[in-house]
């Protein structure tokens, strides 16, 4: 976890945990991983954005490249909700590897991130891109290495 959008911090990785704060390529090739998932939560983020299809289209499409990734159709969005509390859009971009998706919850400027791929990535530019993108104050986040 970090706070400064600059600096990121690198944990080792605890093998015996399934859950991570950082997994390098060579950790990934190691425990011969099937897929990579990073959960990224980010606060107090810039109300507008958050509420922009265009801007939400632009953040995924930016993200797969960043990533190395083939987006597979549109980025689709979805902005429901009738409890105030939960209330915003939900992202799903397809991948040719898996997906991205996300959801905005408008009445707090929190978003929920989960980028899944059987491609390995580097977490850390999909946490650092997201912040900067939607202004986040904060950010955490944990991968997993999915077998």
């Amino acid at each position: 976890m970090y706070t400064n959008s600059c600096n990121v911090s690198q944990q080792t990785v605890d093998v015996h945990s399934k859950v991570y704060d950082y997994v390098t390529k060579e950790e990934y090739e190691l425990y011969q991983a099937w897929g990579l998932s990073t959960s990224i939560d980010l606060h107090d983020c810039d109300p507008e954005l958050m509420k922009d299809s265009k801007a939400l289209e632009e953040y995924a499409t930016t993200l797969c490249k960043l990533l190395d990734v083939k987006a597979w159709g549109p980025c689709r969005l979805y902005n429901f909700g009738t409890d105030p509390e939960v209330a915003g859009y939900s992202l799903v971009q397809l991948i040719e590897t898996s997906l991205l998706s996300g959801h905005f919850a408008n009445k707090t400027n929190r978003i929920f991130l989960d980028v899944f791929s059987c491609k390995y990535y580097d977490p850390l530019v999909a946490v650092e891109y997201s912040k900067t993108f939607f202004k986040a104050k904060d950010v955490t986040y944990k991968c997993m290495l999915r077998k």
